[in-house]
């Protein structure tokens, strides 16, 4: 069972994936701008899963 199904057809138009990811990578830079280093991970680390499902990776 996947965690997040990136195939959904949620995530089909382009502006949602692009959005998707600025935000999980525009929170991730708040959080480190307040100390908050465990939440900056977390949100970068997803931001990234997103950009490389999305955009990257081939399926």
């Amino acid at each position: 069972m996947k965690l997040i199904d990136f195939d959904h057809p949620f995530f089909e138009p382009l502006w949602r994936r692009i959005a998707i990811v600025v935000f999980c990578l525009g929170w991730a830079v708040f959080e480190f701008t307040i100390a908050e280093p465990f939440w900056g991970i977390l949100f970068g680390g997803f931001g990234l899963v997103a950009a490389w499902s999305f955009f990257v990776s081939k399926r």
